[in-house]
């Protein structure tokens, strides 16, 4: 069944022939992309401007760890840097509202149900705004006990209470920054989601050192500009969604839902909130299985797996920016269309695990050098380095496959997934290859639980009904 639609010119009641064709060539054209243009084309226009978002977000992370490690003062790095799994949170409640309700509204502007698309993203903002502001409020009634579980201590305390307090205090705008940019894709306005991605880290890195030193303060200047640059980015985006949009809103008048699609929302949001915390569970638990074989082993794999992020955050903006393509089809029920850009998805995933990993490959050595100059450090490094990008492959199938699950709204598969990869399958794989194979058996951990779980996903791919 294909998901176009004839659009015939003709007089309507109470509207002028002319301005109702108008009307129905702007529907036309909004829809061409999802519907009639080649797949590469739209899934390069949905993807690329999301893979340069990601790079620029990069550059901002680095830029930002610069100004707040030139400080020289280590209790304020500490303090700032003991604050990181409160963002992890942050992002967590974001894709909670953010990928679960843009899974949602792609299927709906599939079935032509745009009323009920944008009923659910009004509800997807409004949710995120409540959750984002209860998070805030909750986060500055306990900001002491919290602080002491993180580990603030002495010195350290101070500095990461300054830090806390004002991301505490913007935390609804960072929960609520995630659930335009993955809406807006769904309408195909990937360039304003990128354009205002990129203004609020130009902000950020520029309100930076003006804050941490020309006004001297230190870990409270660092999280206001991180919160007055994320602000900048939601205010962008919700401008956008009014203005531009055709279907989405942000008006509390539309934010109720049926109770289906509040399932959908929360059956595809749960478990993408789920994998923040496997991945903060995956680094403990390799950290503490690598500290026994010496401290310049936990120093090399943190290295090796920003370098490794790199790569990642390549394949991850790929697979995420078709996401909105996949859910329109499925919706529409244009099984063909849906092949296609599958079969190119991870077309694009193989080409770029290929060439990206093995240049990383033969380079790493000198990759090692440019963070620390350690032989030990950029030895071990090395072959961590190398160990990870060896299932980078997989790695790109298995993205492809949980994206596509999380596109066509099918909430086990994505959970099971969810839960292997760097949760259940991980924690078997390295505690068994540790036992067999010592510190080797711990670096290869994750690229056997990629091929691992990349293998159930083909499983569960047969049983979803989906052919590829």
């Amino acid at each position: 069944m294909s998901c176009a639609v004839r659009y015939i010119k003709k007089p309507v009641k109470g509207m002028d022939p002319e301005d109702r064709w108008e009307e129905q060539k702007e529907f036309m054209d909004e829809n061409l992309l999802f519907e009639k243009a080649p797949v590469p084309k739209a899934f390069f226009t949905l993807t690329i401007p999301l893979v340069l978002g990601r790079i620029v977000g990069l550059v901002y992370n680095m830029v930002d760890t610069y100004f707040i490690a030139k400080t020289q003062d280590a209790a304020l790095v500490a303090g700032v840097s003991l604050c990181a799994p409160v963002f992890i949170l942050m992002v967590a409640l974001g894709d909670l509202f953010g990928l679960g309700s843009s899974s949602v509204i792609s299927r709906l502007f599939g079935e032509r149900k745009d009323e009920e698309g944008r009923n659910v993203s009004s509800f997807g903002f409004w949710g995120s705004v409540a959750v984002g502001v209860l998070t805030g409020l909750l986060m500055l009634l306990f900001q002491t006990p919290v602080l002491h579980l993180l580990g603030a201590e002495g010195e350290v305390f101070s500095h990461a209470a300054q830090y806390y307090k004002y991301i505490a205090l913007g935390a609804p705008a960072m929960v609520v920054s995630l659930v335009p940019t993955n809406q807006l894709r769904t309408e195909g306005l990937a360039n304003q989601c990128m354009a205002a991605s990129v203004a609020g880290s130009v902000l950020n890195m520029i309100l930076d050192p003006i804050f941490i030193f020309t006004l001297r303060m230190g870990a409270a200047g660092a999280a206001i500009a991180t919160v007055l640059g994320n602000v900048l980015s939601v205010a962008i985006m919700i401008w956008v969604t009014a203005k531009k949009a055709r279907k989405l809103s942000v008006s509390p008048r539309h934010a109720h839902v049926s109770r289906e699609n509040l399932l959908a929302v929360f059956a595809i949001g749960i478990p993408a909130s789920l994998n923040n915390v496997m991945q903060s569970f995956a680094g403990v638990l390799l950290n503490r299985n690598l500290v026994s074989y010496g401290t310049d082993s936990v120093a090399a794999m943190g290295i090796a797996s920003k370098v490794y992020m790199v790569l990642m955050m390549i394949m991850v903006s790929f697979a995420f920016g078709a996401m909105p393509l996949i859910g329109f089809c499925y919706g529409a029920d244009n099984r063909e269309r849906l092949k296609k850009t599958i079969r190119f998805d991870i077309l694009v995933q193989l080409v770029i695990a290929v060439a990206v990993a093995g240049t990383m490959a033969l380079t790493a050595p000198r990759l090692m050098q440019f963070f620390l100059k350690d032989s030990s450090v950029v030895e071990k490094g090395s072959l961590m380095l190398r160990c990870m990008l060896a299932s980078a492959p997989f790695a790109g199938l298995f993205l492809v496959f949980i994206t596509l699950f999380q596109a066509t709204g099918k909430a086990m598969p994505t959970l099971v997934l969810t839960l292997s990869r760097q949760g259940i399958l991980y924690a078997v794989c390295i505690f068994a290859l540790r036992a067999l194979f010592g510190f080797h058996g711990v670096i290869c951990a994750q690229a056997v639980s990629d091929v691992l779980t990349t293998l159930l996903a083909v499983l569960l791919l047969r049983s979803s009904g989906i052919e590829l």
